[in-house]
């Protein structure tokens, strides 16, 4: 007796570009987190409060560039958020509604 199983190859797929958006936004908030912290720490070291910032000279030895760069990143992770969230609104998959719930 010969038994053939048929398997079919599937793809889990979430929409293309809204995966990557969502992802990309995920990766950013991290990078904010890490700006936030290096600018409240020159802003500390500049004021005495703290030790040593480890960037002594440059453009980066600055507290206002590393403000700038967590402003304009979190803004970058809003936006793909936003564009991820309303790729998905428009595909195959609809928000969950009150007729959906079962019975009791």
């Amino acid at each position: 007796m010969v038994l053939r199983i048929r398997v079919r190859p599937t793809r889990v797929r979430i929409n293309g570009w809204r995966g990557l958006a969502l992802a990309a936004s995920a990766l950013l908030t991290p990078g904010v987190a890490a700006a936030l912290a290096l600018a409240i720490w020159r802003l500390g070291a500049d004021l005495g409060l703290l030790g040593n910032f480890v960037i002594g000279d440059g453009l980066f030895s600055h507290w206002q560039v590393w403000l700038l760069l967590a402003v304009a990143l979190q803004m970058l992770s809003s936006a793909l958020a936003r564009a991820g969230q309303a790729a998905g609104a428009s595909g195959r998959s609809r928000p969950f509604e009150e007729s959906d719930q079962a019975m009791p």
